[in-house]
């Protein structure tokens, strides 16, 4: 079965209130068993718009990572994140 991944390209607009974002989506990754792949590090834009943290997130399957996005836990800290950072949010299948 292929993986699921949520990928994201975020801008942070305010550092300091940011981390409430990162708790608030913690509980979330435990629950439905996300692995970082990426989680922020060096980036090199080649072309299109590039924003300055890049991460990725695998989860056992593309409905896992459907879920995990719905979950009413993640709505409170997408609104969160909406509030201190600008972002770009793709769920995709990965490929077996």
């Amino acid at each position: 079965m292929a993986k699921g991944y949520w990928i994201a390209n975020v801008t942070v607009t305010d550092e300091e209130r940011y981390p409430e974002y990162l708790q608030a989506g913690a509980p979330v990754y435990e629950k439905y068993g996300a692995k970082f792949v990426v989680r922020g590090g060096r980036c090199e834009g080649m072309e299109g718009t590039t924003h300055s943290r890049n991460v990725v997130v695998e989860f056992k399957d593309y409905e896992t990572a459907l879920a995990a996005y719905n979950s009413p836990e993640y709505q409170v800290a997408k609104a969160l994140r909406n509030r201190y950072a600008e972002a770009n949010f793709l769920i995709v299948e990965g490929f077996e």
